[in-house]
């Protein structure tokens, strides 16, 4: 089949609600009808960083964050051959243990879905506009956080 004639468009969801994970899986590869050889998946989970925060408050300017996280999201599927991709980024306030982001990518074989998961997660970590502040065991709410010196590094090697 000609990739031109049928490129798959990104989905890109930015919500408060969690995510299934299993169903956005099985969705998807219901949609690809045994079409795919490999389907990665990453979510991303809130910690409790040693009991110190109860909950990570994530802020973003509606729009804006699903328009840039799209546009990520079609480099990704310009640079390998994905059959399917799915992006969830959750708002609000997440608690330790639940899922914060969801990175679903479907190609015929392992190699590019792991590299499209991968590439994704270090843009989303580092670049996507999102704000995240902490809540505090003690009550407080602690600062904004940014990325690691370490997320920036994987970031870098996509060029």
């Amino acid at each position: 089949m000609d990739r031109a004639m049928s490129a798959p468009v990104p989905s890109v969801g930015i919500q408060a609600e969690p995510f299934d994970t299993a169903a956005e899986i099985a969705g998807l590869s219901a949609a690809l009808g045994g079409r795919a050889g490999a389907v990665v998946t990453f979510t991303g989970l809130c910690r409790d960083e040693g009991g110190r925060l109860t909950a990570l408050e994530l802020e973003h300017y509606p729009g804006m964050a699903e328009a840039e996280i799209r546009r990520v999201a079609d480099e990704a599927m310009a640079r390998w051959p994905l059959q399917a991709l799915r992006v969830i980024h959750r708002h609000g306030l997440v608690r330790p243990g639940d899922g914060i982001v969801l990175v679903v990518t479907a190609a015929s074989h392992r190699v590019a879905a792991f590299e499209a998961a991968d590439f994704l997660m270090d843009y989303l970590k580092t670049r996507a506009p999102f704000w995240k502040r902490e809540h505090l065991a003690d009550g407080t709410t602690g600062g904004w956080v940014d990325a690691t010196a370490q997320d920036e590094v994987a970031a870098g090697r996509w060029g």
